[in-house]
């Protein structure tokens, strides 16, 4: 039997079964020349050079001149007494013209008088660095003398620098001596606290090591304490530097002679405001470079994390 199979018309035209939903086409990628032209382009060397310049250069200069901004109206209410900057600049002039003048033992240049206080600063800081750093090391090293010597200190440590000096002038007899004296004691503590805590500070596991391999006192100071109490002693050498240069000015005003201190107080005499200003901007400005020098001393032989 042979059989058939019919269609109708309307299967003839009936619609093919439906196609799944085609994704949405994505976009099309911008062309390479479009995404060259919206990539901002490398920044010229003059020009990073200039915004690093400006971002260091001017805060300071907006500092000083809010400084004299200041300065100059409270000169200008006629009222204080003190000179304008104007009149100080002039001032300024006229000391710096000849700095290392001698016309007699109390009347010298500002020059003099600057060398001779950052010599009495440079030998009593001298001295308390050879007493003091030895002796943190030791009192950082031996529990014993930490414990002998930790209530010495404690109690003369707060005692104000100026206190020592009629001390100086009954023992050394004189003004200078006393001075010297004066920064000595003012400059050990800093000195002598900062390598005590260093040393104790230093990893038990390093001392450990030491006790197994033997080692002598003097290895274990030059190969172990030395390199790592080396940025606590720098901390305490900045920090005596800038009290020593502090404590000097107010020993010259006392004792006399020559020197910075000594030069603000006579030129007070002399009723000059405008030449203490000068001092008062030579004093910082020295200082400054003080502790901006010894900071390049501590990136120098410190440490990576100590260099910030």
């Amino acid at each position: 039997m042979v059989s058939a199979v019919f269609h109708t018309p309307l299967e003839a035209v009936a619609p093919a079964p439906a196609m799944a939903a085609a994704p949405h086409p994505k976009p099309a990628a911008a062309a390479p020349a479009a995404v060259e032209r919206a990539r901002p382009g490398p920044s010229s060397p003059w020009r990073e050079h200039i915004a690093g310049l400006t971002r260091s250069v001017l805060p300071p200069v907006l500092g000083l001149g809010f400084l004299v901004l200041v300065w100059s109206l409270v000169a200008g209410s006629g009222q204080s007494g003190i000179p304008t900057p104007l009149d100080t600049w002039k001032q300024a002039l006229d000391v710096f013209s000849d700095p290392f003048y001698q016309a007699g033992p109390n009347d010298q240049g500002v020059g003099w008088n600057v060398l001779m206080s950052l010599q009495r600063v440079g030998v009593g800081f001298g001295l308390a660095a050879l007493v003091g750093i030895p002796a943190g090391f030791a009192i950082g090293r031996f529990d014993f003398l930490s414990r002998m010597f930790n209530p010495l200190i404690s109690l003369l440590r707060p005692v104000s620098p100026l206190a020592w000096l009629p001390i100086g002038l009954l023992v050394f007899k004189g003004a200078n001596p006393a001075a010297i004296w004066t920064i000595f004691i003012c400059s050990i503590w800093p000195m002598i606290i900062n390598t005590a805590v260093g040393v104790q500070r230093v990893p038990q596991d390093y001392m450990n090591v030491a006790r197994v391999l033997n080692l002598s006192e003097w290895k274990i100071f030059t190969k172990i304490l030395f390199p790592a109490v080396l940025p606590y002693l720098l901390t305490g050498v900045r920090l005596a530097v800038g009290t020593a240069w502090l404590v000097i000015v107010a020993a010259e005003m006392l004792t006399g002679g020559v020197g910075i201190g000594f030069w603000i107080w006579d030129e007070w005499n002399n009723l000059n405001v405008a030449s203490i200003i000068i001092a008062i901007f030579v004093i910082g400005i020295v200082g400054l470079a003080l502790e901006f020098g010894l900071i390049k001393l501590a990136t120098l032989f410190t440490f990576e994390e100590v260099k910030s």
